[in-house]
């Protein structure tokens, strides 16, 4: 399974959160501890919002502890949002199109977890979609077709609807599937950020925001960035949490909002 962190608030240097903390995302990629697999070495990618609506984004196929031009990065690029991930491949092949996040407009996705059956349910998937978006796919994960499914449901105008509509066409096409899915993402269009984790059993990869650790800000991370629990709380199953991000101050709603999803059974 693969790690992810996201950040909103005042601006800051990626390294901050992915480079220097005690359990830096870095440091998950190669010793994650709330995962079937410790090391997450099969890409990296960060996308980030600066001037225009569209993130900038970066993504590469080697480990993230060994890409030089990814610190150097880190350490120089200061910005007030952004999305990063480390890659454990199980649907795709390790090719830097199947490396998260994926950006499409104004939002980026990423995603860790597994659709199950993913190709017997595939060609469903991308036959439901417009033609637009069906000429954005560029890789061959499921996470990436799931990020494109969500955009042909709406996530413009309703994210939540746009997960529960997406979740049931899943669902639909998986009729007598009895494999597990387990599906956490976190999604952003630059103006509010978004965390979702359902599953068929009750074990979707984990999922922490911040409560206390950074002030004016909100993180999402696979695994808390330090030692101390209280700073953390995990995103509960079948839930989607959204936070709010003032446009001029680029400060985050003090409040989470949570909304129920349907769980992929």
């Amino acid at each position: 399974m693969c790690r992810l962190i996201a950040y909103a608030g005042g601006p800051r240097a990626i390294a901050d959160l992915v480079v220097e903390p005690h359990h830096s995302l870095i440091n998950q990629s190669q010793a994650a501890e709330e995962s079937k697999l410790s090391v997450n070495g099969d890409g990296f990618g960060f996308a980030w919002y600066g001037r225009g609506p569209a993130p900038g984004l970066y993504r590469d196929v080697l480990p993230a502890w060994s890409d030089e031009n990814l610190l150097s990065l880190c350490q120089t690029i200061e910005t007030h949002h952004f999305l990063a991930h480390v890659r454990a491949s199980t649907v795709g092949e390790t090719m830097r199109t199947n490396c998260h996040p994926f950006v499409y407009g104004s939002w980026c996705f990423m995603h860790n977890g597994i659709l199950a059956g993913f190709n017997q349910i595939k060609r469903g998937l991308e036959q439901a979609l417009p033609d637009h978006l069906y000429d954005q796919r560029r890789g061959t994960s499921d996470s990436e077709l799931f990020f494109l499914t969500l955009l042909a449901n709406g996530l413009d105008e309703d994210p939540h609807s746009a997960v529960t509509k997406s979740l049931k066409i899943i669902r639909d096409l998986q009729a007598g599937e009895k494999r597990p899915n387990r599906i956490t993402a976190v999604f952003s269009n630059g103006k509010t950020l978004y965390a979702m984790r359902t599953s068929s059993d009750a074990k979707s990869p984990s999922l922490y925001y911040s409560n206390t650790a950074f002030s004016g800000a909100r993180v999402f991370a696979s695994e808390p960035l330090d030692a101390d629990p209280t700073n953390w709380t995990a995103v509960a199953e079948g839930s989607l949490v959204c936070i709010q991000v003032d446009p001029s101050t680029h400060e985050t709603s003090k409040q989470a909002n949570k909304f129920a999803i349907p769980l992929v059974a």
